[in-house]
């Protein structure tokens, strides 16, 4: 077998006290294949080498938690009537980067077969997008191509898209992130574990036939994206959604049977991956042949086989004399399923290749908290992290045409409707979705026979992240809780994707460790355990010799429960004549503003004004205020500010508002500040005493800033113009950019 060195060990990645270790670990020189397992498992992107002690510190227990996070492919969270909701976020942004479509499609694909190796059907998706500047050609590019990508893929699969975000900012421009989600529904007592056990037991692979597809993928994201990374598309897989609902539906059947001992998904390296961890999970090892692995190209070899990431495969451990009953359910789905190996009662994995063993590789060396290796990454405060604090509202002068000013913000891409994006998703297929007709802060999906739903919501605005990691990652948690709870939902737990620079930088593992604090302190404070997710570095472009980073970016996928339908919140206003009053304290802020940073451009301001007290106490106040039926509508304020959220609650009805603002507080930062904790609703005339004598009990600070109307947008007795009119605005901005391509 090929001999290896230093030099083989850089090329696949890997540093010289790694492959020093390696030779300690297996008390010899590996051969190249071996080499090549550690090299794909001991990246950053399987072993999470340079993150793992940080996560660490993340809270993982919850009263609502069934499975902690590591332990299984998806987060497992208890959500009534016997159900578990199995759901987790991951990034597929190199991939998308220089393959668009391809990327994105697997991405969905991958996430898709986390949950449902669980036993979970897939009910939901939702999507967490960044992009560069959409005026670009790139832009406009990896934008198509990925929102296509999504699209043909889920509507195939046969799974809605019920939300999601999509967001733009030049830092974007070369690295676009793109983060799916994937949440599904489980009877508690049918969840499938990925373990392997019991010594002889039959290793199935099971699914589409393997080819050199995404091969090295693992070490492909582990590194930053450079003007030849266009070359790499070989690490790119290619997804078949068809065959994949086959996988869905043939596994779920599997299910019913008691054969299954456990089950993983073949996402990132493949076989290597899944043999490793359902090993090491269950205190054993696996013989494997590499030769019965159905292929569907000749000239594959032994290690491209065992790091080949192809598409919609799973490995299965079924119990010794129960073949039939497998074989049968895939045969019946015209899958393919062939017997691969069979568990050993040691901690080894032994590969063979046409009689010869190819690589002998302890399981437990390679995964992770196992023998991976485990850094103390250095990291330092950047020097624009006190510039930003500098940062004065007064040095920022006062528009005098307010409504040109919000013209400009609602055709802002980062504001206006994703509709030119979400209308290429099915959003309807497979389930119907509460949300659709209902337009609310958070999407609502049905648990079937239930009077419960699922309340879910991804968040993240990476100028407040990067103007201040520990507040801003906050913000994200505590933005994605008011979303739940403004829908009449309870937050349950979260699950995140952590996208973010090059850890060997010690400013941006500065941001990486500012944000877990935050995440840390903001789901202790709220409840929300974080269930998984995904560590994504080295988000990060090398063109011409200049080094950009993305904004920190770390995306909170929450997940709530609506105990009573009754209580589905919408964020329209209802009728004519109600009044619209703000809940939270009105704070003269504008930093980090879509208003500041894209009408004044200035992009150096630190994080909004945020007190993660007064947002817990508005979360509970306006949780009892709808229980109580005291309010028509509920929209929390966030990018864009207050003008922003009146719109959105206007435009579904096509309703108008009067409001009047606040004389105390400069007017542009009243209408385009983003200062956190408040929530707009509206009141039912007849309810107004009710509503202030509860609110009055709860010490909050409430204001009363006008009342819904029939179709004009008036502020401070000025008209602003009809919503219609606005609406139009709003609804065409990107289909308008987009067309001029």
């Amino acid at each position: 077998m090929e001999e290896t060195n230093y030099q083989t060990a850089k090329e696949l990645g890997l540093l010289p006290e790694e492959f020093d270790k390696i030779k300690e670990i297996l008390g010899r020189t590996p051969n190249f294949t071996e080499l090549s397992i550690y090299s794909v498992m001991w990246s950053e992107h399987a072993s999470y080498k340079n993150s793992i002690k940080w996560l660490k510190t993340l809270p993982k227990k919850g009263k609502h938690v069934l499975a902690e996070a590591g332990t299984e492919n998806a987060g497992l969270v208890d959500v009534g009537n016997g159900y578990a909701c199995a759901f987790k976020i991951e990034s597929h942004n190199h991939p998308c980067a220089v393959e668009p479509y391809q990327g994105a499609a697997t991405g969905v694909g991958g996430i898709n077969r986390d949950v449902f190796t669980m036993g979970a059907r897939p009910v939901a998706q939702l999507n967490s997008l960044r992009f560069g500047n959409l005026k670009s050609d790139r832009t406009k590019w990896l934008l198509k191509g990925v929102v296509k990508g999504i699209g043909d893929y889920g509507n195939a699969f046969g799974v809605p898209v019920v939300g999601g975000e999509v967001f733009f900012d030049d830092c974007y421009n070369m690295n676009p992130l793109v983060n799916a989600m994937s949440v599904g529904l489980v009877r508690k007592e049918n969840t499938i574990s990925a373990i392997a056990k019991g010594t002889g037991n039959p290793v199935y692979i099971v699914g589409s036939s393997t080819g050199k597809d995404g091969i090295h993928g693992s070490t492909f994201a582990s590194a930053d994206i450079t003007e030849d990374s266009a070359n790499d598309i070989p690490s790119i897989q290619v997804g078949d959604p068809f065959m994949e609902k086959l996988l869905l539906e043939a596994t779920l059947e599997l299910n019913k049977t008691d054969a299954v001992v456990g089950m993983q998904d073949m996402g990132a390296a493949g076989i290597i991956c899944s043999t490793s961890e359902m090993s090491e999970k269950g205190g054993c090892g696996m013989k494997i042949y590499l030769d019965k692995v159905p292929l569907r190209q000749k000239n594959i070899e032994a290690w491209e086989i065992l790091l080949s990431e192809s598409q919609e495969r799973m490995l299965v451990v079924v119990e010794k004399g129960k073949e039939k009953t497998v074989e049968d359910i895939f045969r019946k789905w015209d899958l393919a399923c062939s017997i691969i190996g069979e568990v050993i009662n040691e901690d080894r994995l032994l590969f063979h290749y046409h009689g010869k063993l190819v690589a002998d590789v302890p399981a437990s060396t390679l995964v992770l908290g196992g023998g991976a290796p485990v850094y103390d990454r250095e990291y330092k405060e950047p020097v624009y992290y006190s510039e930003y604090k500098k940062f004065d509202i007064k040095n920022v002068a006062q528009p005098e045409d307010l409504k040109a000013v919000a013209m400009t913000i609602i055709s802002n891409p980062n504001i206006a409707s994703k509709r030119w994006i979400y209308e290429q998703y099915d959003t309807m297929v497979g389930t119907k979705n509460m949300s659709t007709n209902k337009p609310s802060d958070a999407a609502i999906v049905n648990i079937k026979k239930t009077d419960n739903a699922l309340v879910l919501t991804t968040d993240c605005n990476s100028r407040y992240v990067k103007a201040d990691p520990e507040t801003g990652t906050m913000i994200a948690v505590s933005e994605a809780a008011r979303n739940i709870v403004c829908s009449g939902g309870e937050p349950c737990a979260i699950t995140n994707c952590l996208n973010f620079g090059n850890p060997y930088n010690p400013e941006s593992y500065w941001q990486f460790v500012g944000a877990i604090k935050g995440m840390s302190r903001a789901c202790e404070h709220f409840g929300t355990p974080v269930t998984g997710g995904n560590v994504s570095f080295y988000n990060q472009s090398n063109i011409d010799g200049k080094t950009e980073s993305v904004n920190p970016t770390p995306v909170i996928g929450m997940l709530g429960l609506l105990k009573n339908r009754e209580n589905q919140m919408t964020l329209a206003f209802r009728k004519s004549e109600d009044a619209i009053f703000l809940l939270g304290k009105s704070v003269e802020d504008i930093a980090s503003s879509e208003y500041l940073y894209s009408y004044h451009k200035i992009t150096a301001s630190p994080a909004p004004y945020f007190n993660i007290d007064e947002e817990y106490s508005l979360h509970q106040t306006v949780q009892q205020l709808i229980a109580n039926k005291l309010i028509c509508s509920a929209h929390d304020v966030s990018d864009g500010g207050l003008f922003v959220t009146l719109i959105e609650s206007a435009m579904p009805l096509n309703s108008g508002f009067d409001i009047t603002t606040d004389e105390k507080i400069r007017k542009d930062a009243f209408l385009f500040g983003e200062a956190q904790g408040r929530v707009v609703v509206s009141v039912d005339t007849k309810n107004i005493d009710l509503f202030l004598d509860f609110v009055k009990s709860q010490n909050l600070p409430c204001s009363k800033i006008g009342n819904v109307t029939e179709s004009e947008v008036i502020v401070d007795k000025e008209s602003f113009g009809k919503i219609s009119e606005i609406k139009q605005i709003y609804d065409t901005a990107i289909e308008q950019i987009m067309e001029n391509s």
